[in-house]
């Protein structure tokens, strides 16, 4: 058997891709979390220390110095120095990595596995100093793992001590990652935040706008119109930031805390919080710039506009509501209640024209709403603006008593002075339900008797409870229709006489609009036109009237002239015109409308009719006025036929 000589192994040689290296080419990593002043000296420290310790060594030679600043280790993609030092060790520029220690290096797991065997493959070693790990010649990969995880495990830590610390900074009210809002300055001495008037002007004019009925497109557009910008200066507005205004709550001088949370330490990744976390609301924390009145009102709409944008039967077409022309998602049906939608008519041809035709018929067929007929939307502004001029010219004083007489009643309506009643016997109830509770727990009475009168006490309190919901929603309602009252009041004192069509004025008093109906005597009027305003008044048109002349007609047509309900002289076209009679239009007195007022609990709306001339007959009627209005009270109308003076 041949001698067998063993030719001991000398590590201390080094070998990279293959060849003996004499001198090492290192490299060496520094980082620091934090650009904090103590941080900084550490980052220098680091770099002056591995600049030394290289050169001192004559076996190895100083590749470079990367350095990242400021920047967090659990995430390798924003570090800029890492992956620049990772590439050049791709590229065979270095032998060796050196770092303080596997923190330094990563605080993720997964990354400090990745980068040391990628550049394991490629024969080059990173030597973490505290831990003395050679990743070269270590035997494997156990004790990194723990290592790397220990380094990971320390900044979920940090970072689960850092939460608890700001949500005590949100329990006591202090302000915590606010960046700044149009309308406010923030000052960062005080950690408070102050109204800017300027940019508060911007909010209200939003605020008033949407509630309005203007969407939030239609408000971006203008702002941009108007040379508006937003708080970082930009000019250009969108939808998103119009939004994220109307539902901020710090507009109306709350602050909510905890909006927002992150996911993990790792990945950093921010979600909304939808109850995943604790929340935070501080009331009256600074000073508004809006009513809370007019904050919610906008909620209302906002959640109302949310509604409609679902699929709300199977099979069918989501409804999404827009705001993109005046009148989208504001004119109904009359028969068969769906929307009616903006379409092009020969848009091919010189005869092209915009009208408004029901959804139902266009997109189920005609057979599924037989009586509809499409109206051109010359036609429909024309209408309003006919409406609005007698609203605001004619019948200006007669409104101007029905509003008082609607606030006259609001104000005089004793329901929410019950609201503390009930509010001290809800709390009486409860103190008898803890006692009855005491008396149980000693014993001292049964427990069929405790049960009995448990339920009767808990039945008594769920009907206030529901009485109680009632009257806070019947407050609310009251709240809101003398805004409505308040700024329709406002409209129309403003002595305006419209000319043309005004998107501005019509949203802020038209509540909807309706296209087609019955008459009293049950006949359909597709070319029926009615404006509801805010207010709850009705104002009833007919679309043949305001119909636009056709551009292929031959003849030239003389346009017909409109009752003005001031002239006793019989007009060649009537507003309240049909094939049987021509109503001549008269106004009444105030005290005639006084007098039907005090018939009413709560008006809502009121109407006229007119009888003139009878041309069939050739004799001449008397003039009567037909009053028609609505007693909320009861839902039962009440006509008052009178004689004009």
């Amino acid at each position: 058997m041949s001698d067998v000589q063993v030719i001991k192994a000398n590590r201390s040689e080094n070998r990279m891709r293959g060849r003996k290296v004499e001198i090492l080419r290192v490299a060496a990593y520094c980082r620091v979390s934090t650009d904090s002043e103590d941080q900084l000296n550490s980052y220098k420290s680091q770099v002056m220390y591995y600049t030394d310790l290289i050169k001192k060594k004559p076996e190895w030679a100083l590749a470079d110095i990367y350095a990242d600043e400021a920047i967090t280790g659990t995430q390798v993609t924003k570090r800029e120095d890492f992956q620049r030092m990772i590439n050049d060790c791709m590229n065979g520029d270095i032998d060796m990595v050196i770092t303080k220690s596997i923190s330094r290096f990563a605080r993720n797991t997964l990354d400090t596995l990745k980068y040391v065997r990628m550049l394991k493959e490629k024969g080059i070693a990173v030597f973490f100093e505290d831990e003395n790990i050679n990743t070269l010649t270590m035997d494997g990969e156990l004790l990194l793992v723990v290592l790397s995880s220990v380094a990971q495990q320390e900044v979920e830590n940090i970072s689960s001590n850092v939460k608890k610390g700001l949500k005590m900074k949100m329990q006591r009210g202090e302000l915590v990652g606010f960046q700044g809002c149009l309308g406010y300055d923030y000052h960062k001495e005080t950690k408070s935040i102050s109204v800017n008037e300027k940019e508060a002007e911007i909010v209200r004019y939003i605020f008033n706008r949407y509630i309005e009925g203007a969407g939030c497109t239609v408000i971006a557009n203008e702002l941009e119109n108007l040379g508006y910008k937003t708080k970082y200066g930009s000019s250009r507005w969108v939808q998103s930031t119009v939004i994220g205004i109307i539902k901020n709550e710090k507009y109306k001088g709350d602050l909510l805390l905890g909006k927002t949370f992150t996911v993990d330490p790792i990945s950093k990744r921010r979600l909304e919080n939808f109850g995943e976390e604790d929340k935070f609301y501080i009331r009256d924390h600074h000073e508004p710039i809006i009513s809370e009145e007019i904050f919610e009102e906008a909620q209302k709409i906002l959640a109302k506009r949310n509604v409609n944008r679902g699929v709300h039967q199977e099979g069918q077409k989501r409804n999404k509501f827009s705001r993109k022309y005046a009148f989208s998602c504001m004119i109904k049906c009359g028969f068969c209640g769906g929307t009616l939608t903006r379409r092009n008519w020969h848009s091919s041809s010189e005869y092209t024209k915009t009208i408004w035709h029901c959804v139902t018929a266009t997109k189920h067929g005609k057979k599924n709403c037989p009586h509809c007929k499409g109206i051109p939307e010359e036609v429909i502004e024309n209408a309003f603006v006919k409406s609005y001029q007698l609203l605001c010219s004619d019948q200006h004083e007669v409104v101007s008593v029905f509003l008082q007489k609607v606030e006259d009643i609001l104000n005089d309506d004793t329901s929410l002075k019950r609201l503390p009643k009930i509010e001290k016997e809800m709390a009486d109830l409860q103190r008898r339900k803890e006692k009855l509770l005491d008396l149980r727990l000693d014993n001292n009475i049964d427990r069929d008797i405790y049960e009995k009168k448990n339920r009767e006490l808990s039945e008594q309190l769920k009907k206030l409870q529901d009485e109680q919901l009632q009257l806070v929603e019947l407050g609310k309602n009251q709240e809101s229709t003398k805004t409505r009252l308040r700024e329709f009041r406002k409209n129309l004192s403003s002595g305006e006489i419209l000319e043309s069509f005004d998107r501005v004025v019509f949203e802020s008093v038209v509540e909807r609009i309706i296209i087609g109906g019955y008459n009293d005597e049950g006949v359909e009027e597709p070319l029926k036109i009615t404006f509801v305003y805010k207010t709850g008044i009705h104002s009833n048109l007919n679309a043949k009237d305001f119909k636009p002349k056709r551009k292929n007609a031959a003849a030239v047509h003389k346009d017909a002239e409109l009752c003005s309900y001031t002239s006793n002289e019989v007009r060649e076209l009537c507003l309240h015109s049909s094939s049987d009679t021509c109503r001549d239009c008269g106004v009444a007195t105030k005290e005639k409308y006084v007098e039907i007022l005090e018939f009413t609990h709560f008006v809502e709306f009121f109407s006229f009719k007119k009888i003139g001339e009878n041309h069939k007959e050739k004799s001449l009627v008397k003039k009567v006025t037909v009053v028609v209005a609505l007693d909320l009270g009861t839902g039962n109308t009440k006509n008052l036929e009178y004689e004009n003076e």
